[in-house]
């Protein structure tokens, strides 16, 4: 049972209260055997001697051991009536008594009662006690608490969480659009239920799978519905938890990992962001001592070293396996690199499925529509669009989820919470030349994507926006057809130089500039599409590493770099000329546009053509259709 640490609080104050009056109990001053004698009025011990001599004391009571004493008296002041009066006597006074007897006077001696040694002895033990309980118990409860100071000696044992039988609620029927990787994994699960069938022609299953792929494509997803076909024990643990501000814990808890996992062999360990260990050693400045490379090392040991690790298998996911140590890459510890990409259409149209399952779509809703208007969405996205719509669809009181919301939806993924849309005036009509000046461009080019959409309304940062629908089939992309994007990403820029001259133009166009300038240089340096020839100046660049260089070391010389910078320079106005022609042919659409825009502030990409189509011929574009 656990508790709280409120209900540890709750408990321990009304203890220290109790414990704090019982010790403060066992020194009071014991006077409850004066009972029913105990005087009013107070008499100080030289009025009392005075009393004495005067011969009115009529009797005297001793308590608490001759401390104390009740006098009855007689008051001259009272008309001589007998008062009851208490005095405190000194401690040391043997002649009190002598004098009281000399007198005739009543004496009677009231022994002290044991309660208060009693009271004593409880409050010096009780007091103690609770207190050595009440540590015991918050000592007792910190060894439920992970990392707290019950496990000092337990700090180097694997964290790594254990299923004899891992019910993950998920199944490779619940993993859609990664065919590939689901038939690469479907042998893992065949081995681990008849391994006969493999070892009957020598075969034998692979040490390790590594999953690599983008966040969000569903690897962890993937090694959540091998362990639940599978049905065998079953680690997963994340690969931060290995490693500690402790030289030496990381390795045992790798040593303690593995060795947990022969005992309930056959199983998998599903090691998540191994590269949080797995880095390229020699990286760091520490040398042999740098905790991350013990643990690395250890791990390599474990995973296929003297000894051997029969009936483990192995399954890790990253997303940056440019970064993983080769002796880990190696056949032997992971001899296989599943890669889990983005989806495809067919792969996205299968996960929309999946995730359609638990919505109330309405008739008119087209799965394909949604999977077009999509392109390089993972799954993860895919699961957080429909989640966005059906959020959208609760909040406008509707039954069921249409297209409006989910093209809303799309618009929020990608660009942002809409934003409260400008009033007519100038700014509003030159953002709307602005994105018809893209819209116009990339129509009449034929190389160049079809227009979705395009819209005034705000969304994050952008003012305004132009949707166009890319043919992901295609795998490549010819020279044309980037010279034909380059057109229209300057279509912006352009219509603003020719509709209100080039002192007029905004800052509007910066993020089109960086786009095309960064799109340009990677034509010119790595895909040999420049009068340089087909040369690669520049390679992908990667992570930087301590040890391994502080500073990109130029690949080329001066001169090659100025002819570079030529290159860029001439494709961009290349570029630039091409917008700024189709602009001033087609100034008066373009003005129809400009006023439709702002009246309706968005048109579909079927109007948009139809509406130019009546101006002057638009090419003929292709467009993939998926065969279902």
């Amino acid at each position: 049972m656990k508790i709280s640490w409120r209900t540890i609080l709750l408990w321990s104050v009304p203890i220290l209260v109790i414990g704090f009056f019982v010790w403060q109990g066992a020194f009071a001053t014991d006077t409850s055997n004066l009972g029913s004698n105990t005087a009013s009025a107070r008499m100080t011990y030289g009025r009392f001697m005075e009393y004495l001599e005067a011969d009115r004391v009529k009797s005297v009571d001793l308590y608490e051991g001759g401390r104390t004493a009740i006098v009855e008296a007689v008051d001259p002041d009272l008309d001589n009536r007998v008062q009851r009066l208490r005095v405190d006597l000194p401690s040391n006074s043997p002649e009190l008594i002598s004098k009281l007897r000399e007198n005739n006077i009543s004496i009677d001696a009231h022994p002290t009662r044991s309660e208060g040694a009693i009271w004593g002895v409880l409050g010096n033990l009780i007091f103690p006690v609770l207190l050595i309980g009440s540590l015991f118990f918050l000592f007792r409860r910190s060894n439920n608490i992970p990392g707290g100071p019950g496990q000092a000696m337990s700090f180097g044992k694997s964290r790594a969480r254990f299923q004899m039988e891992a019910k993950t609620g998920v199944m490779f029927e619940d993993v859609a659009g990664v065919d590939e990787a689901k038939e690469e994994l479907e042998e893992v699960v065949t081995f681990l239920k008849q391994p006969e069938k493999f070892t009957a022609v020598g075969a034998s299953i692979p040490k390790g799978v590594l999953l690599v792929g983008p966040p969000g494509t569903g690897k962890t997803l993937l090694a959540k519905a091998i362990a639940g076909e599978a049905g065998v024990p079953f680690f997963s643990i994340s690969g931060s938890e290995f490693v500690e501000m402790f030289v030496g814990v990381g390795a045992s808890r790798v040593r303690d990992l593995f060795k947990k996992a022969k005992e309930n062999a056959p199983c998998l360990i599903f090691i998540d962001e191994i590269d949080a260990v797995g880095r390229q050693r020699g990286a760091g400045i520490g040398g042999g001592n740098d905790e991350r490379e013990q643990t690395l090392n250890q791990l390599l040991t474990e995973m296929d070293g003297f000894e051997g690790n029969n009936g483990i298998i192995i399954i890790a996911a990253t997303n940056r396996p440019d970064v993983l140590d080769t002796a880990l890459l190696r056949p032997g510890r992971f001899d296989r690199q599943v890669t889990v990409d983005a989806p495809d259409i067919k792969g996205r149209i299968k996960i929309l499925e999946v995730h359609a399952r638990n919505k109330k779509l309405a008739p008119e809703i087209s799965i394909e529509a949604i999977a077009r208007r999509t392109p390089g969405f993972t799954g993860a996205d895919l699961a957080n669009l429909l989640n966005e719509a059906a959020i959208l669809t609760a909040r406008r009181r509707k039954e069921a989820m249409t297209m409006l919301e989910v093209d809303d939806a799309v618009d929020r993924v990608i660009a942002g919470m809409e934003g409260t849309p400008l009033v007519d005036g100038k700014s509003k009509r030159l953002i709307a030349y602005h994105e018809v000046g893209h819209a116009i461009v990339g129509t009449l080019l034929k190389e160049h994507d079809p227009v979705q959409k395009v819209t005034l309304v705000p969304r994050g940062q952008a003012q305004g926006l132009t949707w166009f629908t890319p043919d992901e089939e295609q795998g490549l992309t010819s020279k044309s057809q980037l010279m034909a994007r380059i057109a229209g990403i300057l279509g912006g820029r352009a219509a603003e130089e020719e509709i209100f001259g080039y002192d007029e133009v905004t800052t509007g166009a910066g993020g089109d500039l960086q786009q095309v300038t960064t799109l340009v240089r990677q034509m010119v340096t790595r895909f040999g599409m420049s009068d340089l020839g087909p040369m690669s100046l520049e390679s992908q660049s990667g992570e930087v590493f301590l040890g391994g260089g502080f500073m990109n070391r130029s690949e080329y010389s001066e001169e090659v770099a100025a002819r570079i910078d030529h290159q860029v320079r001439s494709i961009i106005e290349h570029g630039h000329g091409v917008a700024r022609k189709i602009i001033r042919e087609n100034r008066e659409v373009i003005d129809r546009l400009v006023d439709l825009l702002i009246e309706k502030e968005t048109i579909d990409g079927a109007e948009f053509r139809q509406i130019v189509s009546e101006y002057t011929q638009v090419p003929e574009k292709e467009q993939f259709v998926p065969q279902l």
